[in-house]
């Protein structure tokens, strides 16, 4: 299966401003995804995805070379991940370059375990899903089962519909979030206009590793990360 390892990273950045070529420890951002694609051997291909000139260099100078600049109308805020997928899919087979999937790897996201990718790549053939995504555990106290949403007349309803709340933690299925670090979807499927389609299969992260940075504080949560760990 020939899959695209796809890193998106506009220059618009608000939370963090210049976040993808900002020095985490002694590297830009950027380039600990783009590391982390590098070794993935199951990936066909690994590109990034940038509006930004200096992005661009930075993706350069870590052995990645964009092939493109992604369009301006297509690095807003309001931009969609499958925009920017969609992007990148039209612009290899206008080249007559295929792929059967594309893994989508967030810069945001900058650590993962050493065989990750691969690992997540391996499920995904053999779980014949749609797609796949990283997770990581819902703690039990925000498990869809025990959250509420208001109803018209003000009163509460239970998230899943059910009309008895699950009253012992025991008892609470296990729920997972994406944690932002892997997608993989078939091709068709993006084409189709969707990240997921009907089958998702999973992989769960190390918790250890987690960070999505948006915020300043995502970052200096970032630092201690990296102070902890050996990538």
């Amino acid at each position: 299966m020939r899959i695209l390892g796809l890193i998106p990273a506009r220059g618009g950045s608000k939370g963090v401003p210049r976040k993808n070529i900002k020095l985490l420890g002694n590297k830009p951002l950027i380039e600990y995804t783009i590391d982390s694609a590098r070794q993935a051997h199951l990936l066909s291909d690994v590109v990034v995805s940038t509006d930004d000139d200096e992005i661009a260099l930075a993706a350069e100078v870590a052995g990645c070379k964009p092939p493109f600049l992604r369009p301006a109308n297509l690095a807003q805020d309001t931009s969609s991940s499958l925009e920017v997928v969609q992007h990148a899919i039209a612009f290899f087979e206008a080249q007559n370059i295929f792929f059967d999937a594309v893994c989508l790897l967030q810069p945001t996201s900058p650590f993962r375990e050493k065989n990750a990718i691969n690992t997540a790549i391996e499920k995904f053939i053999s779980s014949q899903a749609d797609s796949l995504v990283s997770v990581l555990p819902i703690p039990h106290e925000y498990n869809p089962h025990w959250a509420f949403e208001p109803k018209s007349d003000g009163l509460l309803k239970i998230a899943t519909g059910e009309k008895n709340i699950i009253s012992r933690r025991q008892e609470l299925p296990v729920a997972y979030h994406r944690d932002g670090s892997i997608y993989i979807t078939l091709t068709s499927v993006v084409k189709n206009g969707s990240l997921y389609g009907d089958s998702i299969a999973f992989i769960e992260s190390n918790p250890q590793l987690h960070v999505n940075i948006d915020t300043l504080n995502d970052w200096y949560a970032a630092e201690k990360i990296l102070t902890k760990i050996q990538l």
